[in-house]
């Protein structure tokens, strides 16, 4: 139903997720300011050798999982509870998704520094997006529990 806001908040959620999984998060750098890497959600590119190293794929399959969630989501219209548990699942692996990330750069590479590229910040927006398609969500929920109390 793509009539409600809810909706065009899971909408917008899945395309920013998309939009994450095919665009960098970042690159690393040495001490001097030389490129060392880029870091993508699937695999980490070396630019030295422009091989792959694919310790990162966690965080891929994480947000793929979270997109598939919302996908689906969008289509669940009709069992608000069922959608209201699936949004709270989404954004609690999204918060992993972030512990995931932390965990990755800060101790599984110590030597070199992180500059984190905008698309880093895209799950946090798809966080405030589920929380506000949750209330949207949890709104029409009461509505309809007010209006069965009314019969």
């Amino acid at each position: 139903m793509i009539q409600r806001i809810q909706t065009l908040y899971l909408l917008l959620s899945a395309i920013l997720s998309i939009v994450c999984l095919s665009m960098p998060l970042g690159y690393f750098c040495t001490a001097q300011g030389e490129h060392v890497a880029d870091l993508y959600n699937l695999w980490l590119r070396i630019s030295e050798t422009g091989g792959h190293d694919f310790s990162p794929w966690v965080l891929f399959a994480l947000l793929l999982t979270v997109t598939t969630l919302t996908l689906i989501d969008i289509f669940l219209y009709r069992r608000r509870a069922l959608q209201m548990r699936l949004l709270t699942f989404s954004m609690i692996l999204l918060v992993g998704y972030y512990a995931f990330l932390a965990f990755f750069i800060f101790v599984a590479n110590k030597e070199f520094s992180f500059t984190p590229a905008m698309t880093a910040a895209f799950p946090f927006v798809c966080i405030v997006l589920d929380y506000l398609a949750f209330r949207g969500i949890l709104k029409d929920e009461l509505l309809v529990r007010s209006l069965d109390r009314l019969r």
